[in-house]
């Protein structure tokens, strides 16, 4: 049995969680996931500069698994970007402090930010609002 994954740390939770390409519907679009995790070593080494050494204590993890977030990410944003794909940011297993969980009413779909703000108020999937704490 494999031991569970330990959970990555996180200090920046994306305040826009859908990109698509423009022009395009969305029911015509094929989606990629990018999760939390891989959005934060995206931010880390590319947008930060760090080294993955650097990184990988910001995320409290080992380098050797940083490498494999990060070798992961940038597969899933290059497949969006060359084959027209829309990218989703949720899910993983990570921590960060004073985090809320909300719920859609409508399509039951759940997110967590660290305050309540104008941008989650609406379900991030569906747009509606009727949301649960």
């Amino acid at each position: 049995m494999p031991r569970p994954p330990k959970s990555r740390r996180v200090t920046h939770i994306p305040g826009i969680t859908y990109f698509k390409p423009r022009g395009i519907p969305i029911s015509s679009l094929k989606e990629v996931i990018l999760t939390i995790d891989e959005f934060e070593a995206l931010r880390l080494a590319d947008l930060e500069a760090l080294s993955h050494e650097e990184a990988a204590k910001k995320m409290k993890i080992s380098r050797a698994t940083f490498g494999r977030i990060i070798e992961k990410a940038r597969r899933t944003v290059a497949d969006a970007l060359v084959n027209g794909k829309a990218i989703l940011i949720e899910g993983s297993n990570y921590r960060t402090g004073n985090m809320f969980e909300f719920r859609c009413r409508n399509c039951n779909r759940s997110w967590q930010f660290p305050i309540i703000t104008k941008q989650n108020k609406n379900c991030p999937r569906c747009k509606q609002k009727g949301l649960s704490r």
